[in-house]
């Protein structure tokens, strides 16, 4: 499933809101279907270190298979319990680790369009992330988490502290004000930009370095104050996140 930042945002405009969205699940073909209900895939909502291994958990359909898979073919699984929560341990990778979602239901597979990614064997960011969308970051993160781009539009997002009523967003000369949702996520579109540039957010200035080479395999590095990541998303995909350090320079 391929879609553009550029595609995301018509959409968005249209429902007066900023925020990208996963796509809509498709009915499984058996187990849930015989009460109507609609299979979807699973969410990562956190990921905590336990000496060696790490935990990953979220939500997922009830008692339903989700299963985490790897491009070297590795993979790891656990079942959800009656309310649709997970927990899956894996080693703490070595190096930097991609994995692919999937929900098992049956003999019915739902794939998740997201991607966990795992930088540094877990010391640095761990996000998800999400094709035309905002990349979640799930680790401690600053006020800008990350700044997704197709090589069209970019998408700025972080997280608000609770209670926060607004957030300002300086870049190119625009002021933005963004409403964070209920739990303090927020997005926002910048308009396209060749080469670095300054942005400035909730009192701090980050220094974006600009799109990642083009690459059509996984590629992470350090740019400037934070990790510069160029992936492909399911239908060929491709994108660039940057990843904000927590701490500044």
């Amino acid at each position: 499933m391929k879609r553009a930042i550029l595609s995301t945002v018509a959409a968005v405009l249209a429902a007066a809101a900023v925020a990208c969205s996963p796509a809509a699940p498709r009915q499984a073909e058996t187990g849930p279907e015989a009460d109507g209900d609609w299979s979807r895939p699973p969410a990562i909502e956190r990921v905590e270190r336990a000496g060696s291994a790490l935990i990953v958990s979220g939500a997922a359909e009830s008692q339903a298979r989700v299963v985490l898979r790897s491009d070297d073919g590795a993979a790891f699984a656990a079942s959800a319990d009656p309310r649709g929560r997970f927990e899956i341990r894996l080693p703490a990778p070595v190096g930097h680790l991609l994995l692919r979602p999937e929900t098992q239901v049956g003999q019915d597979t739902i794939p998740s369009p997201d991607r966990l990614l795992i930088l540094a064997a877990g010391q640095g960011p761990i996000v998800v992330l999400r094709p035309g969308g905002a990349t979640r970051r799930l680790d401690a993160a600053p006020a800008l988490g990350a700044i997704d781009s197709d090589g069209r539009m970019r998408l700025a997002s972080g997280r608000a502290a609770p209670g926060t009523d607004g957030v300002e967003v300086r870049s190119g000369g625009e002021i933005l004000q963004v409403a964070p949702d209920a739990q303090g996520r927020w997005s926002v579109m910048l308009a396209p930009r060749e080469g670095s540039e300054q942005i400035h957010v909730a009192g701090r200035d980050f220094t974006w370095p600009g799109e990642a080479a083009p690459s059509r395999d996984l590629t992470v590095e350090r740019s400037g104050s934070g990790w510069r990541i160029r992936w492909t998303g399911p239908g060929g995909a491709r994108q660039s996140t940057w990843l904000p350090d927590l701490a500044g320079p």
